[in-house]
């Protein structure tokens, strides 16, 4: 049996997972978390096989929550859920620990082929994520500057590109507006840009928001 712990801020999603693997053989899920700071204490408690970690939830982020489960039970599986196809979280998130990266979109047959592979040890990637980081490998003299970005820097420009307030970026981290700008600045001197319009245009050439003009 593999047990299994359901990660994600949203109910509706949670419950939508838990009653697409109740009846999967040999599946069970045994626990639930809505954020990364309470899956672990449940990880603790409840030693899971496998976690379903949600990408993008307030407060830490799915990349510094692998870590600290990688760190805290070395034989966890993780497998990352997303609702965007993107290869630079990808990346991050395998060398944080993870086992395998899927987008939210995918079908279930194929959530349920992911948890078995990760749950022996194999790695899985949801087809264009593997893609693109074969192709990324390929062009490695045109590696992205956002891989030097933390995973809070990541986050936070992901939102001040797609139009987010500063307040509203500020209530959903749960971080003050002089921290929330704080990290702006810093993202304007780390990637050599001078205001949000040409870090939107960092963003629109490495992938991390598409293009809405675009077919």
């Amino acid at each position: 049996m593999i047990n299994i712990i359901v990660v994600d801020d949203h109910e509706l999603v949670r419950a939508g997972i838990k009653k697409l693997l109740a009846d999967v053989q040999g599946l069970k899920v045994i626990g639930e978390a809505d954020s990364g700071e309470s899956i672990i204490s449940q990880v603790r408690q409840l030693n899971p096989d496998v976690v379903l970690l949600d990408l993008r939830m307030p407060g830490l982020g799915g990349i510094e929550t692998t870590k600290r489960l990688t760190r805290l039970l070395p034989s966890l599986k993780i497998l990352v859920l997303t609702s965007k196809s993107d290869e630079l979280f990808a990346a991050k998130l395998l060398q944080a620990g993870a086992m395998g990266f899927l987008t939210k979109g995918c079908h279930p047959d194929e959530l349920v082929i992911a948890i078995r592979k990760v749950f022996v040890g194999q790695r899985y990637l949801s087809p264009d994520i593997a893609q693109k980081l074969a192709l990324q490998h390929v062009n490695e003299g045109d590696e992205s500057p956002l891989m030097q970005l933390s995973d809070r820097e990541l986050q936070i420009m992901q939102l001040i590109v797609q139009g987010a307030r500063v307040q509203d970026i500020s209530e959903s981290l749960c971080l003050s507006t002089k921290t929330i700008n704080s990290y702006r600045y810093k993202l304007h001197d780390k990637l050599k840009v001078n205001n949000d319009v040409e870090l939107t245009h960092l963003a629109l050439r490495y992938g991390l928001i598409e293009d809405v003009n675009e077919a």
